[in-house]
């Protein structure tokens, strides 16, 4: 089934799968990919089925090409996800959209799409800019009511004043906004990270508290082995860091995964 709004926001809807008290999980791109990264592996470790995909003008305009060179209209998609008992809505995409009315829009859809499963708890999943490396991150916690935090911080969340600074953008920090004003409870993990390179150290640790607070447990061997292939690019950086004027090698760095 689909539908389109005059919002420009367009819902297909794949499936109806049966689920029982699901939560929302959305890993979006953005600072360090953190969130996105964490959405992918566990649609990598699981069994995804594909519930509902949404495009729209206010994504960017261009396609995206599969391996087969067949052309996709950019999207996000909602998976759900069963794991130890646990059903899980989780929010991905490669894009965000291009403009303020189409982060609100979009995150109008996502939240509809989570009251017609009868979502009541959503998880927004991002990092934290430090400009410094971390092989220990920290997770920043934000909440859509105060009700939240206890169990937050009973799971290794950090609250800081007015932090991050300038807020949370993007579709992560309107789900606390407007999921907020809908009844949901919203909470945002965000992990630390340098804010120039794709995490995954920072992903995992964000995992790790999510496993915690939902109660489940996956394998950490696709996100141990990205990370360790970032290894060489860390080290670059911390030469430089450290005023070394050409990193070993001379190899340009890039905002790469």
């Amino acid at each position: 089934m689909t539908e389109w709004s005059t919002d420009g926001v367009f819902v297909d809807t794949l499936a109806s799968p049966s689920l029982t008290d699901p939560v929302m999980i959305e890993g979006l791109p953005g600072v360090g990919n953190v969130g996105a990264l964490v959405v992918e592996h566990l649609l990598e470790e699981l069994e995804p089925t594909l519930c509902a995909r949404i495009t729209s003008e206010h994504l960017p305009p261009q396609v995206m090409i599969d391996a087969d060179g067949l052309a996709q209209l950019p999207s996000l998609e909602i998976h759900a996800v069963s794991i130890e008992g646990r059903d899980l809505l989780c929010v991905s995409g490669e894009q965000q959209a291009t403009n303020p009315v189409g982060h609100y829009r979009l995150t109008t859809a996502v939240l509809d799409i989570a009251a017609s499963f009868d979502v009541s708890t959503i998880y927004a999943l991002g990092g934290v800019p430090t400009g410094e490396l971390s092989a220990d991150p920290a997770i920043v916690g934000a909440v859509s009511n105060e009700s939240l935090r206890e169990p937050a911080e009973a799971v290794g969340v950090d609250f800081r004043e007015r932090e991050p600074k300038g807020g949370i953008l993007g579709i992560s920090g309107l789900l606390l906004g407007l999921g907020g004003e809908r009844g949901f409870d919203v909470t945002c993990l965000m992990g630390e990270t340098s804010g120039y390179l794709v995490d995954p150290t920072s992903a995992s640790a964000v995992l790790s508290v999510l496993e915690a607070w939902i109660g489940f447990d996956v394998s950490y061997d696709r996100l141990d082995a990205r990370a360790e292939a970032m290894k060489p690019v860390v080290q670059q950086v911390q030469q430089l860091q450290e005023g070394d004027a050409e990193p070993a090698g001379g190899d340009d760095l890039r905002y790469i995964d």
